[in-house]
């Protein structure tokens, strides 16, 4: 293996498939994937199991990431890898994404579908405040950032192959129906203000109902930069990804300057005058020039949206903790009110 390969590990026994149909199957589907196949799997805890295939080729070592859906009976609507694979392989030479190599849907081959694509040596920044880097690059990573969304948005997606992605318009109507069914569903205890929430959200959707390629997770986490210059090569975890509304994107992307999650990431605090790192009202105006807009009317109902959805996510993986569905190291805390409290705020205009 390469000096500067990823953190990886052998590949625990519940993601463990046989290898050998994997390797006969690569090697019909995909030219030159080589011979002597090994597998690992990459550390962390991503919803769909990522690994790590290595082979010989007459050029030497050849490293490919595979993603796959976990075993066991799942969501109709979740860890939809061949939905990854789509929109990645459309957007190849549009924006950053990594070479899309082959989609098995064939669940013989290794249990469960799953796609293949290159590996892409580069970096991943897990603190928003890049305390490694100058004040120039720190303001250069997120200058790009910024500019792959704007790219991003402004794909023509009928054009890309796209078009039965999603459903276009009434995005915001149909997500806060959804996540508040997904909260009613995982619901422990009355939160007066996700019930206020509820309520308010739905009357103040904009008549703004602009359409677009919406990855649905974009943040600084899920994007991978050049390993020496700042200079962004590729967005990853498309697992959300639709046909939706763009101003969700560049909302939830903005939660880093209002986060106070570390895990999640946070640029409370920060000395944006010395540090390079743009303002929240400095980086959402970079994103109105590159696409066109004189300004976002109704900040505050999309930045509370945003972070509504959040909180509806994090009641669902406090219910799984507590019935024993999700491991956790630490006793079961429940994010929910703290989350629900700022988005309310937010749209009230008290914060």
């Amino acid at each position: 293996m390469t000096a500067n390969a990823p953190p990886v590990r052998d590949v625990v026994p519940a993601h463990w498939f046989d290898p050998a149909p994997l390797e006969a199957w690569l090697t019909r589907e995909v030219e030159d994937f080589g011979t002597g196949m090994q597998v690992h799997q990459f550390q962390g805890g991503a919803s769909n199991p990522t690994f790590l295939l290595t082979t010989q080729t007459s050029k030497g070592e050849h490293l490919y990431v595979l993603r796959k859906k976990p075993p066991g009976v799942l969501l109709a609507s979740a860890h939809q890898v061949d939905r990854e694979y789509k929109v990645m392989k459309a957007l190849d030479g549009l924006i950053p994404v990594p070479k899309m190599r082959a989609l098995c849907t064939d669940e013989s081959v290794i249990g469960t579908s799953f796609y293949v694509m290159d590996y892409l040596e580069g970096r991943i920044f897990r603190d928003a405040t890049l305390p490694d880097l100058s004040p120039a690059d720190r303001a250069a990573v997120y200058d790009d950032l910024n500019a792959t969304l704007a790219k991003l948005h402004q794909v023509d997606y009928v054009a890309a192959g796209l078009e039965d992605f999603g459903r276009a318009g009434g995005y915001f109507e149909r997500q806060v129906s959804r996540w508040t069914k997904q909260y009613r569903g995982a619901e422990t205890e009355t939160i007066p203000e996700m019930e206020a929430l509820i309520e308010k959200l739905p009357a103040r959707i904009p008549a703004d109902d602009s359409v677009s390629i919406a990855h649905g997770d974009y943040r600084l986490e899920n994007v991978m930069f050049h390993p020496t210059e700042p200079k962004l090569i590729a967005v990853l975890d498309w697992e959300l990804s639709t046909i939706g509304h763009p101003i969700a994107d560049i909302a939830y992307n903005a939660f880093l300057w209002r986060s106070t999650s570390q895990s999640w990431g946070s640029l409370v605090g920060v000395d944006f005058a010395a540090s390079g790192i743009p303002t929240e009202a400095d980086y959402v105006a970079a994103y109105c020039r590159r696409t066109g807009r004189d300004s976002i009317g109704d900040w505050p109902f999309y930045m509370a949206f945003g972070i509504f959805r959040l909180a509806s996510i994090s009641q669902g993986v406090y219910r799984r903790v507590l019935s024993g569905q999700a491991a956790s190291e630490r006793a079961a805390e429940n994010g929910t009110p703290m989350l629900a409290a700022q988005a309310l705020a937010i749209l009230e205009g008290r914060d």
